[in-house]
Formats: C-alpha cells, structure tokens, sequence
C-alpha cells in the first residue's frame, strides 16, 4: 500500500508540476486525494502489447499493475475490454481535473452523471456536492454493481442507477449539473430537459474535446463554450466504424498527388486538428512523426488517404475509396483559415430540440456548422 501512495503523489506531484490542478476549483485536487485511483480500479487492468489489449492482474503482477493505473498525467488506464476494444477506464488525472474545474459545481447542486464506470468520479462530485445529491447512471450492470460496492467503501453516499445513460435519468430531476464521463457526438435533449435553466451540462463531444452547456432561462437550447482537448471512449452501442487498415484494405491505391500543405501543423497543432474535425466530423485523423510527418485519414466507412511528406518538402497523398479525402482536408483547411483560423476555445456548441450545431467567436453571429454531416460552407446563417 505505501508503494501506491507513493505514486499517488508522484502523479500529484506531477499535475502541480504542468499546472494542471485547477486553481478556481481547489476543492478537484482534495477529492482526489481522498479518492485515489488504485482505490476504484479493479484487479484486472488492460494494457496495449502493440497487438492487442492484454490483461495485467494486481495478483500475479503487481508493480506494472500499479504503473498502469498510475501513469502519466494524461494516462486512461482501461479496466474494460469487450471484444477486443476498451468500454471502460479510469480517465486520466488531467482530463478529470480539467472536466470538473468545468461543471462549476458547488455544494448542495444535484448532479447527474452520465457513466459511473469505476465509480470514482462519482466520488468527486460527491466530495463537492455532498452526500445524497448525486446520481449516476450506468449502462454495464456489472460495472454498476462494482462501482456500488467502491463507493460505499470510500464513504461516498452515491445513488447507482442501472439505465441508458442517453435518456438521462427519467423522474429524478431537474438537476442543477449533469456530467457525461464517455464521448456522445449529438447531446441527449433528454439531458438538457432534466437540468434546470441555468444549470450547467458537462460533456466529451465527438473525439477530440469536451464541452460545458448552459441552459437558457427558457429551457429550449443549452449553448457553451468547448473547454479542452481529450479523447473519450464513446456511448455504449455506439459504433467506432473500421479502423484505418479495415478502410486501406490491400488493394493499390486508386488515386495519387500532391497535397497542398506542409503536414507539421496537423501534428503539433490542436486548433488545426480541432477545427479540421469540426468541419469534417466523419473524418478521423491519426499523425505521427519520424524522418517526417505521415497522417493517416478515413471516414470509418470507405474512404481512405495516406499523406507523407517527402524529402524534397513536398507532401504526396494515396487516396481510395469513393470520396478523395486529401481534397476535402484542402479545402476544410482552407475554410479554417478564410474564417480567421479561430483556435479551440474561439468554439462553442448550441444544442436545441431540433438541431445541434458548432460555431466560432459567437454563438448568434459567428460562423456555424452541423455536427450531424460534413459541411464546408462557413456562411453566416
């Protein structure tokens, strides 16, 4: 035990190290000190071997164990496997921190949260809210019932309520916070009707960042401001799609060329890589950087680009696939900069009972695109 502690102070050591313990949430770093990861992750942990996710169990492997559940600031530590992809983690500390900095929660608000998983960040809400005035949904029976028991094992009086996390929790409210702990690429209107007019909605939108909501006096839109970059494992029954190589398939590529820009900024850039998946939201992006840059791009369906940037400075696309991806990147790019290139947090979402949308710089008169389609139009409307 004095090895886990240990690296429970390593790791907040490390957060205070990079500032990423909020400063107007004090409260976020002493809920997690009370509530340490090794306390709700499970005997059985998962690690990628470059192949798959194989298991690591505190009984037979206790030191990397350990290390697994405390990684680096923005470490996930996965404690669910389901045919061969993760369904469950333990967040990393930062994205945690960040998150609940976000809710703006206060003592007394009834909190929704939408995936309680281990049950630790139930916890935390709970050590802000107080006792009884937080319930949490979760998909997973067995999930639930394990994060019953850790919670009652930290003190936290925390109702666990077994449901569909996109329909909320029917009868219970209205709350005054809702937090969502797992990506949803449309906002339940469920979760906008249950939180009273003011409140505030917490979620990871899409695969690249998290969103905090306010709902109007009136009850019929929620609209905020994105408020960091992260990825987040999606809904349950939701699918990822195929993967890069599912799309590539072995056949030659149909199509070759130049693409038009330098490849350094998809990598290092968050803003480019944000507001590229803003405008494409079907499009997934993955880059890595060795002698050069290479990005490999898909739809999740049929379409695919390879991008390599080449030692003459050049960058050559291979595309395949019925829509030529590397062109609509051109042309999203393009769309970016001609808006005055706004970066992460220049975007907001407004979610009403018909529609939702992102915009940039202002929510009334900015620029807007639908989340439901790719849209390159940046008109005003």
């Amino acid at each position: 035990m004095s090895e886990l502690c240990e690296l429970q102070g390593r790791l907040e050591s490390a957060m205070e190290a990079e500032c990423l313990w909020p400063a107007e949430s004090p409260w976020v770093r002493r809920a997690a000190q009370d509530a340490p990861r090794h306390a709700f992750a499970p005997g059985r942990v998962w690690d990628w071997d470059g192949d798959i996710y194989a298991p690591v169990d505190h009984a037979s492997d206790c030191a990397r164990w350990a290390s697994l559940v405390y990684g680096g600031v923005y470490d996930s530590t996965i404690t669910q496997v389901t045919d061969g992809l993760p369904t469950s983690s333990l967040s990393c500390e930062a994205v945690v921190a960040d998150m609940l900095d976000s809710l703006i929660l206060e003592p007394g608000h009834t909190t929704l949260e939408l995936g309680t998983a281990t049950g630790r960040n139930a916890a935390l809400l709970a050590a802000r809210a107080g006792p009884g005035r937080v319930t949490s949904v979760e998909f997973d029976p067995d999930l639930a019932a394990a994060a019953h028991i850790n919670l009652a094992a930290a003190g936290a009086h925390v109702e666990v309520v077994v449901g569909d996390g996109e329909l909320g929790a029917p009868g219970a409210g209205p709350f005054d916070r809702v937090m969502a702990t797992y990506a949803v690429e449309m906002v339940p209107w469920a979760w906008v009707e249950q939180t009273r007019p003011g409140g505030r909605i917490v979620t990871p939108w899409g695969r690249l960042g998290h969103v905090a909501l306010t709902v109007a006096p009136d009850g019929r839109s929620a609209t905020g401001w994105m408020q960091g970059m992260a990825t987040f494992m999606p809904a349950r029954g939701i699918g990822q799609g195929r993967s890069w190589e599912q799309v590539r398939g072995d056949e030659a590529p149909e199509a070759e060329g130049l693409f038009g820009r330098v490849l350094e900024p998809l990598h290092r850039d968050a803003n480019v890589l944000f507001a590229l998946r803003v405008i494409l939201p079907d499009v997934r992006i993955r880059t890595e950087a060795s002698q050069g840059v290479t990005a490999w791009v898909h739809d999740g369906n049929s379409s695919w680009a390879t991008l390599v940037a080449s030692v003459a400075g050049r960058t050559v696309a291979y595309q395949g696939g019925p829509r030529r991806l590397a062109t609509e990147l051109e042309e999203a790019w393009q769309a970016w900069e001609t808006n005055g290139a706004p970066g992460l947090y220049d975007y907001g979402m407004t979610r009403t009972p018909e529609e939702q949308y992102l915009w940039s710089n202002d929510p009334n008169t900015g620029p807007r695109w639908t989340t439901a389609a790719p849209l390159l139009s940046t008109a005003k409307q």
